[in-house]
């Protein structure tokens, strides 16, 4: 008999607030990464203060994968703020190509 195994669906969303020159990189790498698994990008501008607080919103751009943030720290404040993230060339404004890939499985 041959079982069948769904694949997860997963839920993708990119937060933002527009004053942050970031998140349209972040965005393009995000979208890029995800059109080469079949799965869509939910962007989400955050707006307010209240918001930012109610979302756990880590910075612009911030990317949650099935609600989870894969890149937060706890050190990582809370707010309408840039975000930098750690990577291999130093601090830089979105992840890269590959450290999103790491996110889906390689």
């Amino acid at each position: 008999m041959l079982a069948i195994v769904a694949k997860p669906l997963r839920r993708v969303e990119l937060l933002y607030f527009d004053g942050c020159p970031h998140w349209r990189i972040a965005a393009s790498r995000l979208d890029e990464v995800c059109a080469a698994r079949g799965l869509s990008v939910t962007r989400v501008e955050v707006t307010t203060a209240e918001q930012a607080e109610a979302l756990g919103f880590r910075g612009s751009p911030s990317i949650l994968v099935d609600g989870h943030d894969p890149f937060a720290r706890s050190e990582d404040p809370i707010g309408l703020t840039c975000r930098l993230y750690r990577t291999p060339d130093g601090p830089a404004g979105a992840p890269t190509i590959s450290q999103l890939e790491a996110i889906f499985g390689g």
